[in-house]
C-alpha cells in the first residue's frame, strides 16, 4: 500500500512538471488517501499485533 501511495505521488510530480494540472491533482489526491489510510493500519497493527 506504501509502494502505491509513493508511485501516485510521483505520477503527481511528473504530471505537475509536464503541466497536467487535472492529473496532477487526481493523483496526488490519491497518493494522500493512501498514505493516511496506510498509517491507520500501520497504527493498528502496531497495537494489534502478535505478542510473544
Amino acid at each position: 500500500m506504501l509502494g502505491n501511495a509513493m508511485l501516485f505521488l510521483i505520477i503527481a510530480i511528473v504530471a505537475g512538471v509536464l503541466g497536467f494540472s487535472g492529473i496532477a491533482g487526481v493523483a496526488s489526491t490519491i497518493a494522500q488517501i493512501l498514505f493516511v489510510l496506510f498509517l491507520v493500519l500501520f497504527i493498528v497493527s502496531l497495537f494489534t499485533g502478535r505478542r510473544r
